[in-house]
């Protein structure tokens, strides 16, 4: 096969020879794959299309016209043509991703839930009014400073186990608070 010309190649593929599919793979593989890469700007997408185009050549071998030009000519019509699609699909489906998210983001946030949340924010802005004010600070530093249990105590120089016991206090306080005005459940 080393000595056959392309034409001899392809018409031997047709034959399921396996040896001129070898041989059409190491003469111009290199120059489909370079071709791929140069497009798509990857290694693993360039082998992709290498493979499709020798699979569609080992498949569809009468689709080659030596009338028409070389085989390498040929091969590298199907790797850009491969390599050009693959790169529409891709830049389409990033722009139905984005459009979804897009789409997602206004419709799962409306003004409904927005008006609910400023609600809830003000309700909770009461409750930790409404609380002493070793318990607020406490839970302050917890929940809003993000501060470990320990990292309270030591701010407020109190033992660990009483900062845990006045946040306990003031979260239980706060739950009471929000599910008397309808914003938490008991």
């Amino acid at each position: 096969m080393n000595e056959a010309s392309d034409a001899t190649l392809v018409v031997a593929i047709g034959r399921w020879r396996e040896d001129a599919l070898a041989e059409a793979y190491r003469r111009h593989a290199g120059a489909v794959f370079a071709l791929a890469r140069r497009v798509l700007g990857e290694v693993s997408a360039a082998e992709e299309v290498i493979q499709e185009v020798f699979l569609r050549l080992w498949h569809r071998p009468e689709k080659f016209d030596p009338e028409r030009g070389s085989l390498r000519s040929f091969l590298l019509a199907q790797a850009h043509g491969r390599a050009v699609d693959l790169l529409r699909a891709e830049s389409s489906r990033r722009r139905r991703e984005e459009r979804e998210a897009r789409r997602t983001a206004t419709a799962g946030y409306d003004l409904e839930h927005e008006v609910w949340d400023l609600s809830v924010a003000d309700h909770v802005k009461e409750a930790m009014s409404d609380l002493p004010e070793d318990e607020r600070r406490a839970i302050e530093l917890a929940y809003f400073g993000g501060h470990t249990y320990r990292e309270v105590a030591v701010l407020l120089d109190q033992p660990e186990g009483t900062v845990k016991s006045r946040i306990r206090a003031g979260l239980k306080r706060m739950r009471s608070g929000l599910a008397d005005s309808g914003v938490a459940g008991s």
